[in-house]
């Protein structure tokens, strides 16, 4: 016992000389458990205080904060580093329930990437530390760590099983969104754009292939090649024209190290003919006037034409080697670029470098990208894993070589957007953005990422170019009312609400309208995407890339303010305006709403179908020839039946021609009149076990007899025509 005392004596000591005397667990002395036990002084464990060191007071205030909050079903539940998200949701009265992560290590990767983060009830090990030391929130946690969570927001949609959620409970994911934020995703369902909308993806969409499936190879080869024409004509057009592109690194005549190419006419002339070829079939293939060619027709050039070409081309443009006498053909060049520019969108951006970017399918941040200019060097990397080719996990993008630049540095735009519906489908648009620069000056004589790739990830790790700009800051980023000002120091301030607000809506409406049907609808599911946008020199957005899960780190002071800033709103469409459709919505503008859909009245699972039972067909009784029934009749030695004994005339006959017919121990007396026409008479009784269909009257000229009906071999019916039918004779006359 007195060791005891000697050692609490001893923590006490200690706390005070840490300076622990103003901490609130070192105030509360002689605090009192539940049962009434008590004790000298408790310790604060990883964040958690324990509650034998907790006020009455305190511990009141907290129990009824988290009755209160399971009571109107306000439990949330963060994972990450979201401290503005908590912020926000303990403001509007919700108690959080904390994930547990093994270790701080553990933390900072789920943090960074998305990980997997589960619930768990023994909160003694180390637990997530807030931002916000109070140990209340600390003590509702615990209280609230077997109920119900009714709000979600998680790094990954993988974090949680959905399928278990109930309909109450929020969660910021939606399942299969890798439809459309994924690089091969999105290269494929913005083909089927053409089934929802009249809009051409070709204009906000750079031309992209998958290399991997065998019928996306060769469009790929056959678009280098066109676009390898299409820049030999610009090359030739501008070489002449003197067309110095300083700015954005363009400058033909600028290649230090240059080779004469051979003066021999033939070769340039040959080239630029074939120039022209490819590009007409392309225009003539455009207009659908390529149906009436044969099947067999060979193509406008051989594989050796093509090799030839290449080779040409790589020499003239990217070796930089000088050709002579080309001005001639200035004219019939820049006629052709004339015509292709009006069918073929993405002509200005296109460049006469042929430069693409190989990207893996469904990375992020940039990693494993690379440009090339080669043909051969595209197919190398493409071919580098053929794991990853099988699986289509490479997409190969034509690259924007002339976009817009600030003082000579090439930039993107990240835009945010929200979706709250997919059917109907709702998208929200945020007024605000942020442009991030990369660390070098824009030039295409190489292809470096340091030069080419705007990744913030990337970017972070390099060291700014004292060639750059001084305007450009040195964390690479710009708010976009920095970037309006740049726009009005070149007189171009009004584009920015007239061309790229109104061109990001229309591309991110049109990409998720391709990838609606694809999505799993859920009632109070939500997600915030991250678009990525380039501008052409005309200022018309390009859509890159589309993000989940956007990072929220405050990396800059531009991503501290908006990223928090549309946290916030996100929660105020989510939670306030879902609840009163007249609350503040913040930056977030509804910019796509689409009509519900009237369904059909709900008439029960019940479906009656009646109907009758069709009995099975079977053929009528074998009937004898003509002479057979005449012989019978005139035999004076055979007998005939008895009246009693005739059966009656079967149903075959109506009941108004049953009554015309009178029967006598002889035979048939009378006979109703038959239609003039001996045609064969369709006879149809739904009353019979048979169906008989086109049964000719068997006539002999001879006997002028007619047999209708035998029921038993020794008992037949004979029919004596009437004098009055047109084909039979007076029996007198027999």
């Amino acid at each position: 016992m007195r060791a005891d005392v000697s050692m609490e004596a001893t923590r006490s000591k200690q706390s005070v000389q840490h300076g622990r005397e103003d901490h609130p667990a070192s105030n509360a002395r002689n605090a009192t458990y539940p049962g009434g036990d008590t004790t000298p002084k408790g310790k604060a464990c990883h964040g958690f205080v324990s509650l034998t060191v907790l006020k009455q007071e305190r511990l009141k205030k907290a129990k009824a904060m988290a009755e209160n909050a399971v009571k109107m079903h306000k439990v949330f539940s963060v994972q990450g580093p979201y401290s503005v998200v908590r912020a926000a949701l303990r403001a509007r009265g919700w108690v959080e329930q904390r994930m547990h992560c093994p270790t701080q290590t553990d933390h900072r990767r789920h943090s960074n990437e998305s990980g997997a983060c589960n619930n768990n009830a023994d909160y003694s090990g180390n637990l997530e530390k807030d931002q916000d030391p109070d140990v209340l929130y600390d003590l509702m946690s615990r209280l609230v760590r077997n109920e119900m969570v009714y709000f979600y927001w998680t790094n990954s949609v993988d974090t949680i099983n959905t399928k278990s959620l109930q309909k109450e409970q929020i969660t910021n994911h939606f399942v299969k969104s890798e439809s459309f934020t994924t690089k091969v995703g999105l290269c494929v369902n913005l083909r089927n754009l053409y089934w929802f909308d009249s809009a051409d993806p070709d204009t906000f969409f750079p031309r992209c292939y998958r290399p991997g499936p065998q019928d996306e190879m060769p469009a790929f080869i056959a678009d280098y090649r066109r676009t390898a024409c299409t820049s030999f004509l610009k090359y030739i057009v501008e070489r002449e024209q003197g067309v110095q592109r300083d700015g954005n690194s363009h400058n033909i005549r600028g290649v230090t190290k240059r080779r004469k190419l051979p003066s021999s006419p033939v070769i340039l002339s040959q080239m630029i003919n074939s120039a022209l070829k490819v590009c007409h079939e392309f225009l003539e293939s455009l207009e659908h006037r390529d149906i009436d060619m044969h099947s067999e027709t060979p193509p406008t050039l051989t594989k050796e034409e093509w090799a030839e070409f290449i080779n040409g081309y790589y020499l003239a443009v990217h070796e930089g080697v000088e050709i002579e006498n080309s001005d001639r053909f200035v004219t019939c060049c820049k006629a052709m670029l004339q015509r292709l520019l009006e069918v073929s969108p993405q002509q200005d951006i296109d460049g006469i470098h042929n430069i693409w970017i190989i990207k893996p399918g469904a990375k992020s941040r940039g990693r494993g990208i690379k440009c090339a200019r080669r043909l051969d060097r595209i197919l190398s990397l493409v071919d580098c894993d053929q794991t990853l080719t099988t699986d289509s996990k490479w997409v190969v993008q034509k690259y924007l070589e002339r976009p817009l630049l600030v003082h000579g540095t090439k930039f993107d735009i990240r835009q945010w957007f929200l979706v709250t519906a997919w059917n109907p489908l709702t998208v929200w648009f945020y007024k605000k953005c942020y442009v991030r620069f990369s660390t070098q000056p824009y030039s295409l004589h190489t292809l470096d990422s340091s030069v080419h790739l705007c990744n913030n990830s990337i970017q972070k790790h390099l060291i700014p170019s004292r060639e750059r700009h001084r305007s450009i800051p040195v964390d690479n980023m710009w708010s976009d009312d920095q970037f309006k000002r740049f726009l009005s120091s070149q007189g171009r301030e009004a584009q920015w609400q007239t061309v790229i607000v109104p061109g990001m809506k229309k591309a991110l409406i049109h990409t998720v309208q391709t990838t609606q049907d694809l999505m799993e609808s859920r009632k109070n599911s939500f997600e915030l995407y991250g678009a990525d946008f380039m501008l052409g020199q005309d200022l018309c957005p390009w859509l890159i890339e589309i993000n989940s899960s956007p990072t929220m780190a405050p990396s800059t002071p531009v991503t501290a303010r908006l990223c928090a800033a549309v946290q916030e709103d996100t929660l105020r469409i989510v939670l306030d305006w879902t609840a009163d459709r007249t609350a503040n919505t913040g930056d977030f503008e509804l910019i796509y709403k689409q009509a519900a859909v009237n369904m059909p009245p709900y008439i029960g699972v019940n479906l009656l179908v009646n109907g009758c039972k069709i009995k099975p067909p079977c053929s009528l009784p074998p009937m004898r020839s003509p002479n057979n029934s005449a012989a019978k009749r005139h035999d004076p030695v055979k007998k005939q039946p008895k009246a009693e004994q005739v059966n009656p005339v079967p149903k075959l006959l109506s009941k108004s021609a049953q009554s015309q017919i009178n029967y006598t121990s002889k035979g048939v007396t009378s006979l109703p009149p038959l239609p003039p026409v001996p045609a064969p008479v369709k006879i149809v009784s739904p009353n019979l076990p048979m169906t008989v269909t086109s049964i000719p009257l068997p006539i002999s000229p001879t006997s002028n007899t007619v047999l209708l009906w035998k029921r038993k071999p020794k008992v037949s019916v004979e029919v004596q025509p009437r004098t009055s039918l047109p084909f039979s004779n007076s029996p007198d006359k027999q």
